[in-house]
């Protein structure tokens, strides 16, 4: 596929900003739509934790040691915060809490979610597209033992050790898709699907009314990337979450959800002897190294996912 593709990838969190990262890389004409159900106002802010991770990794900023957040980073207004007492569970550093102000800010002010994020990634020189899922409010809450739980607690504060026993996206099904939302997948050459979890990044973008209608009925080449790689997720609960709700923790268990979504399942080398039971619920499956260790890897990967679409 020419370099001038359009490309549209359903992202959220470290995976879908470094398969995003690698598209800049491979020159395409790339708009990333972002999960925003994480998002939680703290401390009075307004927090879109996936927002910021795609954006500042395709700004060139990110932590990629740590994987979110900003490289270089220091801490002294949290100190602050935590000597006057306030509950500072949720790290934000000095330079990401401007971030947090200025979105703040412009969204109190009148402005969209999808209006302040094209501000932020404008003056951070992103070259892409990042849109919201939605301008509206939703909300990921996590069904556990101990009760529900939003996502950040249930994420962050508690370090997604419960066992998660169904989910629900709230204010979902009253939810719009930002302006831009639909027309990118409708009109993109290729659609991807990120190597995020399914069930807590992916999932909510489906849920947002029209997204998912859309995808299905897409003309474009349509791939999703497997977390799961060997039986286990590179980071985060994936393969937790997969188990605790009664799918086979796998790139076989990954691709059975996207099954009418998409038309490819890209899986890594490890998993190579699950391509056959892939192939056999009506999915061609590319089979590549989908470990993205850095920004060649990421290129790589990106490149070979462009090369679908003309296959």
């Amino acid at each position: 596929m020419a370099n001038d593709a359009r490309v549209t990838v359903l992202a959220g969190g470290v995976g879908g900003a470094k398969l995003a990262h690698g598209m800049e890389l491979a020159e395409a004409d790339l708009t990333v739509v972002v999960n925003t159900a994480d998002d939680v106002e703290l401390h009075g802010l307004a927090i879109s934790p996936d927002l910021d991770t795609v954006t500042y990794t395709l700004a060139g900023l990110a932590d990629d040691v740590r994987g979110w957040g900003l490289a270089g980073e220091t801490y002294v207004t949290l100190d602050a915060m935590r000597r006057l007492g306030e509950d500072t569970w949720f790290t934000l550093g000095d330079k990401d809490l401007a971030t947090h102000v200025v979105r703040t800010a412009r969204l109190r002010a009148g402005a969209t979610l999808t209006e302040v994020t094209a501000q932020i990634t404008a003056s951070l020189g992103v070259r892409s597209r990042l849109l919201p899922m939605t301008d509206d409010l939703v909300a990921t809450v996590v069904e556990t033992a101990d009760g529900p739980l939003g996502f950040q607690e249930y994420f962050v504060a508690r370090q997604h050790r419960d066992e998660v026993l169904g989910l629900t996206f709230v204010g979902a099904e009253q939810a719009a898709p930002a302006p831009g939302v639909l027309d990118a997948v409708s009109g993109a050459d290729l659609l991807v699907v990120a190597p995020s979890n399914p069930f807590l990044s992916i999932a909510p973008v489906l849920a947002v009314p029209g997204v998912r209608d859309a995808l299905a009925s897409s003309t474009a080449r349509r791939v999703a990337v497997s977390p799961i790689i060997g039986g286990r997720a590179l980071k985060g609960p994936a393969a937790s979450v997969l188990a605790s709700l009664g799918h086979d923790v796998s790139a076989l268990g990954v691709a059975r959800l996207y099954v009418g979504l998409v038309d490819v399942m890209c899986i890594d080398e490890t998993d190579r002897d699950l391509a056959p039971a892939i192939e056999a619920l009506g999915l061609e499956v590319l089979v590549t190294d989908t470990v993205m260790g850095g920004a060649e890897g990421r290129e790589r990967l990106a490149r070979e996912l462009l090369a679908t679409a003309s296959a």
